[in-house]
């Protein structure tokens, strides 16, 4: 069995260079390999090239690179979440391609195991397929995206061997998998490194011949950022709760459930264990409990795409982002409730582009809204201005298109039967004379609501 160097962070960084295609695992500054970020930070290798689904925090992990001066490409899911990345891609300091996370992961799967590229729903139609080709397959709209491939990947496990075996811990896996696989030269920053044999063959997740370095570097509280703990105090008005649990009325027991940020979090906090609703986070947990009653933060439990620490249920499992996308686009998540700007007469939803912003975070929502077998909106009917959400035609950058099963608002239900838009029943306290000035949208009405 061979034996993986082992360096230390400054002899690990010096193996990046100036104009490197770099790797970086991690959601958010979990599964971050941090202390090899700041390392390299330390060393000002310039002209980077980054890619990895966020950037971090402020002054934190690809963060404190990206203060620097030290990336000038940045390829991933999700930046609007650091002030520090919108500021360089406004200002053009910064160049940035911008890929819904289920697509960054599956490049990266596709660069490691030595595929050119894949087509994908995900995205057709909308402002990220441009320049991209495409091509109707089984009478769906598919997008060309080529894999991805780094020439160092900085990588985060929570413990290997000395033959470079690791596993990760809870939800940590995320991108460091894939990435592992897909880089000239792989540097995995680790909590512990035990002997050969310590880890039993079946907890392997990564094997060692993907990895070429090893580090050893210890998490501290101030190296999860934001996910470090988790406040319980949470006051929501009442028309919210409403909206939540509305929805919450749609799902089943059995139902696997994907909630977005939002409003839909707020589903989460009516699930009781007697509802059988399993709960599914794409940055790899299917069995999502309760945000931790001790407050407790990442060091002690998972994580979930919203960057808060859960707990796990009896039966909860954890894997990566490309397999948790794959349960996605594979039609194995049965729901999913997510927020909105836009619906439209024709199911179309626009949720990811806010006017006047840079378009810099698409996360899984586009990945979501094609790939789930039914897409519940949760979103107030008007905007602050009073203008309507629910419109003829959405005039935003597309999410997906035909793709709104139902939208839930603080003043009414709408649904698609026959592929037309219906007025469903109202919501508490509604009138449907408010909801008729509120909606320029043509729609018709159930005998619910006739009634």
């Amino acid at each position: 069995m061979k034996s993986v160097p082992i360096l230390s962070l400054t002899d690990a960084a010096a193996l990046v260079n100036d104009g490197d295609t770099l790797l970086q695992g991690g959601f958010g500054m979990t599964g971050n390999p941090v202390h090899l970020m700041h390392a390299l930070a330390e060393r000002g290798t310039k002209n980077l090239t980054f890619i990895g689904n966020n950037t971090g925090e402020p002054g934190l992990g690809g963060g404190r690179l990206l203060r620097n001066g030290q990336i000038s490409k940045m390829i991933g899911s999700f930046f609007t979440s650091n002030p520090d990345a919108v500021k360089a891609a406004q200002s053009g300091a910064v160049a940035y391609e911008l890929l819904p996370q289920g697509t960054l992961a599956e490049a990266l799967r596709a660069g490691g195991a030595g595929i050119g590229g894949f087509y994908t729903p995900t995205a057709a139609g909308t402002l990220i397929a441009e320049g991209h080709e495409t091509k109707v397959i089984d009478g769906v709209e598919q997008v060309f995206v080529k894999a991805l491939r780094g020439n160092v990947a900085f990588i985060r496990a929570w413990r290997a061997d000395t033959a470079g075996n690791l596993t990760y811990r809870m939800t940590e896996n995320n991108f460091n998998k894939a990435m592992a696989t897909a880089a000239d030269l792989v540097i995995a920053e680790v909590e512990e490194i035990v002997p050969v044999g310590d880890i039993a063959p079946e907890h392997i997740h990564t094997p060692g011949c993907y990895v070429d370095y090893l580090v050893e570097a210890k998490l501290t509280l101030e190296d999860l950022g934001s996910s470090a703990s988790v406040s319980s105090s949470k006051k929501v008005d009442e028309s919210r709760m409403n909206m939540a649990r509305r929805a919450l009325d749609e799902l089943h027991r059995g139902d696997v459930v994907n909630l977005g940020i939002g409003i839909p979090t707020l589903v989460a906090d009516l699930i009781t264990p007697e509802h059988g609703i399993i709960l599914h986070t794409e940055n790899g947990m299917l069995g999502v409990g309760p945000v931790p009653a001790d407050g407790g933060g990442a060091m002690d439990y998972p994580v979930n795409a919203g960057k808060i620490p859960v707990t796990a249920l009896p039966g909860s499992s954890y894997f990566d982002s490309a397999d948790s996308f794959a349960m996605i686009r594979g039609k194995h998540v049965d729901v999913a409730i997510m927020g909105g700007l836009e619906a439209d007469e024709s199911a179309n939803l626009a949720n990811w582009a806010v006017p006047g912003k840079p378009l810099l975070g698409v996360g899984g929502a586009m990945d979501l809204a094609k790939g789930a077998k039914r897409l519940i909106i949760t979103m107030t009917h008007t905007n602050p201005d009073g203008s309507p959400k629910i419109v003829p035609q959405c005039t935003l950058p597309l999410t997906a298109s035909g793709v709104v099963s139902m939208i839930i608002t603080d003043l009414a239900v709408f649904t698609y039967p026959n592929n037309q838009l219906t007025l469903l029943e109202l919501m508490p306290g509604a009138t449907l004379a408010e909801v008729q000035a509120k909606t320029s949208a043509s729609f018709l009405m159930s005998e619910r609501v006739k009634e």
